[in-house]
C-alpha cells in the first residue's frame, strides 16, 4: 500500500473511531497509562498501550520539537491526542495539552511565538492557536462544518485549509419531499471510496490571517468535482506554499467517473494569489505527481513522480523543477529506489529523502549540484520523517520491535540517539524476540530476503509451530514496521516463529524484483513463499508439522490462493480482506487502475493472455483442493476489497467441509482502528492457531 501522510491520517482516525469525542459519561482524559506488567512477554492489552507518537515539527529558532502522542482507552473504546514539547538543549519534554478533545495537525505559526492545531473542542475541527508552553489557547477558525488540515503562509499573512466541499446535487436536493430517503442513485463509478461514500469533496481553502481569526475564505476549486489532498492518503504534504507567500501549489487528480477510477495522473498545480488563476505545472508526466516541496531561495520545487499512468506501484522519482526555466530534472534517473519524503536544506542545495531497500528505509540525501546522491544511515530499522537541523537530522524511527520514537540522526556518521522515549517505561519489561536476516535461495536461483523473528526466550532445543507471513499491498517491503495488527513481536509471543519473506513484487530489492509480480499473481511470488518456508521448516528447532500462513490485503488472496496449492505443507490459515475470486474483485474495486495493470484488463477479453493467466490463478478455482482448516477476516466498510470475497471464501469452505471460521465487523475498513475490536481481533486470530497448530 502507499505511504500517506501521518497527521491528515490521525485526524480521518480520529473522526472515524471517535479520539477527539467527549464523553458525557465520563470526564476521564486517556492518557499514558502507568502500567506494570506481571509478565514479560507482549499481549493485545499491552500492544494498545503503547504511546504513538508522531507528526513532529521542528520550531523556526531549531530550538524545540513538537509533536503529538495518542493513547487508547479499551474500556472507553477510543484513543485521544494530545501535544508535546522537547527542548532539544535540555532534553526537557513537556505536556502541552490535556483535553479530552484531541490536538491535531500542530505546527509553528512561522514566527514561532505560537502552534496551531485542529481541535474539536468546540464542536467540529477548527483552527486552534496556544503559545509555545501551551498556554493562552484560543480558537481561530469557526468555518461551517469544520477543517482538516491547515497552513500557515510563510509572511503569516494568509492561511490556507481543507474542508470538505459538497459539490454534486443528492437525492435529497432532487426530491426535497422525500427528506427520509435512503436511497442513493449512481450514474458513474467512484460513487465510494475505500471506505467512504464519495458525498463530498476536499477543497482548499485560502483566507485571511490577523493574528487572532480567519477571514474572507476563498475556495481556490470552487465548483470542480476534484479532490486535494488526494483521498484516501493524501494530507498536508500535497499542498505547499511558495517562500514569497504568493502561490499555493497543490496535487489534485482532475478526473471523474469511470476515468478517475482507471487513472493515477495527478498533476501538480499553481494557484495565484494575485489574479486567481490556476496552472498545471506537470502536464504531460503521466503518473503520479504528488508532494511539490519549494526550495527555501524559491528557485525550484521538488516533486514525487511516477512515469506510468495507471501503475500505482511505480517507481517513485525524485524530480525537481527550476522555476525560472520550467526545466523538470529527474534526480533519481540512476537511482533504482523509491524517494519519498523530501525535504529541502536550508541553503537550498540538498534534499535529504527515504528509501527502502533491502527490508529496511534508510536516509539519503542529494546533492543538486555534483547530481549525487548518497546514503546517510544504514541499519535495521525504518526511517520516517526528517527535519535538518544544522549537522544532525531530526527523524522518527520503527523497527520490528520497537514502536516509533523520535531520534537525532548525524549527517556525518549517520549514528543516531533518542530524543524521545515515549514508551520507555514499558519496553523496558518486555522481552522482545530476536530478528535475524536471512537470505533464502528461490527456485529461479535468486537470493531472497526473509525475516524471522523468534518467540522470547527462545530455547533452540525445542521444537516451536512457525507461521508464514504473506505479505500485503502487494507491492510494500516487508520492512523494519511496527504495527499494532500484524505485530510480528505479538506473534513471537504467543511461542511462534515467524517467516517474513521479501517475495517477488516488493520494492526495495530494485525495479525488476518489484514489477515481477504484475501479470504474474498466483506465480513466481508463490514459489517464493513456498522456498521461504520449505527452507525455515529444516531448521531442527521448527515443527515441520506445526506450520501456518497468515495474511492481509494481497497477503489474503495469498492465503487463499495457498489453501488450494500448498500439498500439505500448512495446517492452518488466515486470511483478513483478501481477493478470493479476481473476476468478481475487477466489478467490485473502487481503483480500477490496480486492477487493470496488475491483473492485465478486464476478464472478459479473451485475447488478453495477460488477463486470461491471472483470472485462471483466481483462488476460488481451486477451492476442490482445501481440505486445511481456514479462517477468514473481513470488515463491511472495506470498499478496496468488499466483504462478500470474505463471505463468499468462507461459504466456500463451509460447503466443503473444512473447518472454517469467520471474524466480521461492520464498523471497520480495510484496517482494524478501534481498540476492543483490535483486542478481539488478536484474540480470536490466536485462539484459531492455538487450535490447529499446539
Amino acid at each position: 500500500m502507499k505511504k500517506f501522510n501521518i497527521s491528515v491520517w490521525l485526524v480521518i482516525i480520529a473522526l472515524f473511531t471517535g479520539l477527539q469525542t467527549y464523553s458525557q459519561e465520563s470526564n476521564n482524559v486517556i492518557g499514558k497509562p502507568d502500567l506494570k506488567l506481571t509478565s514479560d512477554v507482549m499481549t493485545p492489552e499491552v500492544l494498545w498501550s503503547f504511546g504513538r507518537a508522531g507528526d513532529i515539527q521542528l520550531s523556526p529558532d531549531k530550538s524545540t520539537l513538537l509533536f503529538g502522542i495518542s493513547y487508547y482507552s479499551i474500556k472507553q473504546d477510543k484513543g485521544n491526542r494530545d501535544l508535546y514539547s522537547i527542548n532539544l538543549k535540555s532534553d526537557d519534554m513537556q505536556r502541552l495539552t490535556e483535553t479530552p478533545f484531541g490536538e491535531y495537525s500542530a505546527q509553528w505559526r512561522p514566527d514561532g511565538n505560537k502552534i496551531g492545531f485542529l481541535s474539536a473542542e468546540s464542536g467540529s475541527m477548527q483552527l486552534w492557536e496556544m503559545d509555545p508552553d501551551g498556554s493562552n489557547k484560543i480558537q481561530i477558525s469557526k468555518v461551517d462544518g469544520g477543517i482538516t488540515g491547515f497552513k500557515y503562509s510563510p509572511d503569516q499573512t494568509k492561511v490556507l485549509f481543507t474542508k470538505e466541499v459538497k459539490v454534486n446535487p443528492n437525492i435529497h436536493d432532487k426530491y426535497p419531499d422525500l427528506d427520509k430517503t435512503t436511497g442513493r442513485v449512481l450514474t458513474d463509478m467512484m460513487y465510494r471510496h475505500w471506505d467512504e461514500w464519495v458525498d463530498t469533496y476536499s477543497h482548499i481553502f485560502v483566507a485571511d490571517y490577523n493574528g487572532n481569526q480567519l477571514s474572507h475564505p476563498i475556495d481556490i476549486m470552487e465548483g470542480e468535482p476534484y479532490e486535494s489532498p488526494m483521498k484516501p492518503f493524501g494530507g498536508m504534504e500535497q499542498i505547499s506554499w511558495t517562500p514569497d507567500s504568493k502561490t499555493i501549489a497543490y496535487t489534485c487528480r482532475k478526473l471523474t467517473g469511470v476515468k478517475y477510477s482507471e487513472s493515477t495522473n495527478s498533476d501538480i498545480y499553481f494557484y495565484s494569489l494575485a489574479d486567481k488563476k490556476t496552472l498545471n505545472k506537470t502536464k504531460g508526466m503521466m503518473g503520479y505527481d504528488t508532494n511539490p516541496v519549494f526550495s527555501p531561495d524559491g528557485r525550484f520545487v521538488a516533486l514525487e513522480s511516477m512515469e506510468r499512468d495507471g501503475y500505482e506501484s511505480d517507481k517513485n522519482r525524485l524530480f525537481v523543477m527550476d522555476l525560472r526555466t520550467g526545466e523538470k530534472t529527474d534526480y533519481s534517473a540512476d537511482f533504482d529506489q523509491n524517494a519519498h519524503g523530501l525535504t529541502w536544506t536550508d541553503d537550498s542545495k540538498h534534499i535529504y529523502f527515504t528509501s527502502e531497500w533491502h527490508g529496511s528505509i534508510e536516509i539519503y540525501r542529494l546533492n543538486l549540484k555534483k547530481s549525487k546522491i548518497e546514503e546517510i544511515t544504514k541499519g535495521v530499522h525504518n526511517y520516517g520523517t526528517i527535519i535538518p537541523n544544522g549537522k544532525n537530522l531530526i527523524a522518527t524511527r520503527t523497527s520490528m520491535s520497537k514502536p516509533l520514537e523520535i531520534y537525532s540522526v548525524s549527517v556525518k556518521s549517520g549514528k543516531a540517539k533518542p530524543v524521545s522515549h515515549v514508551n520507555e517505561s514499558l519496553l523496558n519489561q518486555l522481552t522482545m524476540g530476536k530478528v535475524e536476516a536471512r537470505w533464502v535461495t528461490t527456485t529461479d536461483n535468486k537470493k531472497m530476503l526473509t525475516w524471522v523473528i523468534y518467540p522470547p526466550h527462545f530455547d533452540p532445543n525445542k521444537k516451536y509451530p512457525a507461521l508464514l507471513y504473506c505479505q500485503g499491498g502487494p507491492q510494500s517491503m516487508v520492512s523494519q514496521f511496527w504495527s499494532y495488527r500484524w505485530n510480528f513481536q505479538m506473534m513471537a509471543a504467543n511461542g511462534y516463529i515467524i517467516v517474513a519473506p521479501n517475495r517477488r513484487g516488493l520494492p526495495g530489492f530494485g525495479t525488476q524484483w518489484n514489477e515481477q509480480i504484475s501479470g504474474d499473481y498466483g506465480g513466481q511470488n508463490m514459489k517464493d513463499y513456498f522456498s521461504a518456508i520449505d527452507s525455515l521448516k529444516k531448521e531442527p528447532f521448527i515443527d515441520e508439522n506445526r506450520l501456518g500462513a497468515v495474511g492481509a490485503s494481497y497477503g489474503g488472496f495469498s492465503i487463499y490462493w495457498l489453501a488450494g496449492h500448498h500439498e500439505g505443507r500448512f495446517k492452518a490459515f488466515i486470511a483478513h480482506d483478501g481477493i478470493f475470486n479476481l473476476e468478481q474483485q475487477y466489478v467490485e474495486t473502487d481503483e480500477l487502475w490496480f486492477a487493470n495493470w496488475d491483473l492485465g484488463d478486464p476478464f472478459w477479453e479473451k485475447n488478453n493472455k495477460t488477463a486470461q493467466r491471472s483470472y485462471a490463478n483466481s483462488p476460488h478455482k481451486f477451492v476442490d483442493k482445501w481440505d486445511t482448516p481456514i479462517m477468514v477476516i473481513h470488515s463491511a466498510k472495506d470498499f478496496r476489497i468488499l466483504d462478500s470475497q470474505g463471505f463468499a471464501a468462507f461459504d466456500a469452505a463451509i460447503i466443503k467441509g473444512v473447518p472454517a471460521k469467520m471474524l466480521w465487523f461492520p464498523n471497520e475498513n480495510h484496517w482494524i482502528l478501534h481498540p476492543q475490536n483490535g483486542i478481539l481481533w488478536q484474540r480470536e486470530f490466536f485462539n484459531w492457531l492455538d487450535k490447529w497448530l499446539k
